[in-house]
């Protein structure tokens, strides 16, 4: 069978790294971000974070093959910021996101036991 054992789903090879960054020669302003051990959750929601941006031109993402536990997000930047510099200010309003967002849950939460 060709699916990979259960522990690449989840553990990272020695020595590779978690984050790889490659800059696109081609374009200005532009690199792609391969994340090893995630999917298209946290793809999806990057992107859609990236393109909140006004400095950003480009936000995509794809997964290159079901069977491998990577995606690659590729940036496009109008100069102002670097791509490294969106994808960090993105990730950065996700993680306030869902802070705030956990915090409403265990307020709710909270509201629900007392009654």
């Amino acid at each position: 069978m060709n699916a990979p054992e259960t522990h690449e789903l989840f553990t990272l090879p020695q020595g590779k790294n978690k984050v790889e960054y490659e800059v696109d020669s081609r374009i200005e302003n532009a690199g792609t971000f391969t994340i090893y051990l995630e999917d298209h959750t946290i793809g999806n929601i990057a992107r859609m974070q990236l393109l909140q941006d006004d400095k950003v031109r480009f936000a995509g993402y794809k997964a290159p093959h079901p069977l491998e536990h990577r995606i690659q997000i590729r940036i496009q930047t109008n100069g102002q910021i670097t791509p490294h510099q969106a994808l960090m200010d993105s990730l950065s309003a996700l993680t306030m996101t869902f802070k705030g967002l956990q915090t409403q849950f265990e307020k709710q939460t909270k509201t629900m036991s007392t009654n």
